[in-house]
């Protein structure tokens, strides 16, 4: 089983529990970026996380959108980013950007 299908089936068994669940996908990426299209976050309305769509600070703000995605039903499509000339500030080699998309699952 691959890892993404792990993570479906961690969301699937979350909702078998009784637990909201959200799903992050990321879509779209260009430069560097810490994990590839098509990786997943499974976050629940308690606050469990399986999978990882990136790190640091944008997985934390991807898991708070899941909870607002979880209470209104809404989806979202979120844009990350950083330039090379703002990467190089910050410390890393070169920038990046990531859409994720997240979603609640019925």
């Amino acid at each position: 089983m691959s890892g993404t299908e792990d993570i479906l089936e961690t969301a699937r068994a979350w909702r078998a529990e009784g637990e909201r669940v959200a799903l992050a996908t990321v879509v779209e990426t260009w430069g560097s970026s810490p994990r590839p299209a098509g990786s997943r976050l499974a976050v629940t309305g308690s606050g469990r996380l399986a999978g990882s769509v990136s790190g640091g600070c944008i997985e934390g703000a991807v898991a708070d959108v899941a909870q607002q995605v979880m209470k209104s039903g809404t989806p979202q499509l979120l844009d990350f980013g950083i330039t090379d000339e703002r990467a190089w500030e910050v410390g890393l080699a070169c920038g990046g950007k990531l859409k994720v998309f997240v979603e609640p699952l019925a």
